[in-house]
């Protein structure tokens, strides 16, 4: 059956078909507009565990999501479409947390990493995993991207988009990162671990074609990171959490600000969006919760203006979900990842 004979088919007003692929689509990845990557992985988080479970939980989550979206007409009939959640990754990630943590403790308790055999060869073993799993990403980002796809990444912690971010670098000679996170990823191999999640962005400026990053709702970060803001001549610029509330405070409407985002950046942006950037009600589970952060229509209120402006998303990923046992969490996350991947579409049209 066609794309066009499966939409014709389809009943947005019924229940979710869990036999269909997420939000109970009926749609392929070779059909769907917006191809979503799940990425079980979390061997280098520093607080909390459980964001490998985000993305299954996401996935199962979906069914719920009516899908009536009044800014977006019709937006279902754009496809979304996700691929099966790797065991293998994340029995991976199972094995190399435990030693991580392991690691971690010896790290806490004072032991130099430097000097240490055993945190030498444990260090050793996972950075060369996450570079493993940096290049898996980037290889299936890499074919979605050569078939005209757009591309979401689910993590996960926040170290598993680095390989999209390297695959879009492939395709595009310049964009710009817009992330939405309480911390600002800014730490130069944190722990030891140089694709630690606390090191995301550290690492995505690397990238010569990343010509700026946005950060927007940083609340939580050290002096080194707000050191390498302001030493960056512009090319990082962050819109701090306790700024944007004292400027509303004092009168300044969430629009005004959301123009001066929007003005910091160019024409081609990846959203990186870390769950931790929101308020913690909407994310109580998540490894490093922050006090502060942004209501979930106020942060797509952003995006839409973003839209509006004539700008465009290439691709996004949501990371930093971890699901409790209750499905709040999963719940927020699939209704963010349903609403940006309309909005990503829309850019690209």
């Amino acid at each position: 059956m066609s794309k066009a004979d499966k939409i014709k088919n389809f009943d947005p007003n019924s229940i979710g078909d869990t036999n269909n692929n997420i939000y109970g689509l009926p749609f392929s990845t070779d059909e769907a507009d917006v191809v979503v990557i799940p990425v079980p992985w979390e061997v280098t988080v520093s607080y909390s565990s459980g964001t490998a479970k985000g993305p299954q939980a996401i996935y199962n989550a979906s069914y719920q999501v009516d899908l009536y979206d009044p800014y977006i007409k019709d937006a279902w009939k754009i496809g979304i479409a996700m691929e099966p959640v790797s065991k293998k990754l994340r029995s991976k990630s199972n094995v190399l947390r435990k030693k991580a943590e392991k690691y971690i403790a010896m790290y806490e308790a004072g032991n130099d990493p430097s000097s240490n055999k055993a945190m030498k060869l444990i260090r050793s073993e996972i950075n060369k995993a996450c570079r493993s799993m940096n290049e898996w990403v980037k290889e299936k980002a890499l074919q979605y991207i050569d078939n005209k796809k757009i591309v979401a990444l689910l993590g996960g912690d926040h170290s598993t988009p680095l390989g999209l971010m390297q695959a879009l670098a492939e395709r595009h000679s310049s964009f710009a990162i817009l992330q939405i996170d309480a911390h600002a990823d800014l730490r130069d191999a944190y722990e030891g671990f140089e694709f630690s999640h606390a090191s995301i962005m550290f690492n995505a400026i690397k990238i010569p074609q990343v010509s700026k990053l946005v950060q927007v709702g940083i609340r939580d970060y050290c002096e080194a990171e707000a050191k390498l803001e302001k030493t960056s001549n512009g090319r990082i610029k962050t819109f701090y959490d306790r700024d944007i509330k004292t400027r509303q405070y004092e009168g300044a409407s969430w629009a005004d600000i959301c123009t001066d985002i929007i003005n910091e950046l160019p024409q081609k942006i990846y959203l990186s969006f870390d769950i931790d950037g929101l308020d913690p009600k909407l994310c109580p589970h998540t490894g490093t919760p922050v006090a502060g952060g942004f209501e979930f229509e106020q942060v797509l209120f952003l995006f839409q203006k973003i839209i509006e402006s004539g700008k465009q998303i290439i691709a996004f990923d949501i990371n930093e979900v971890t699901p409790g046992r209750d499905e709040w969490d999963a719940n927020v996350g699939a209704r963010l990842l349903y609403r940006i991947a309309g909005l990503a579409a829309k850019s690209s049209h």
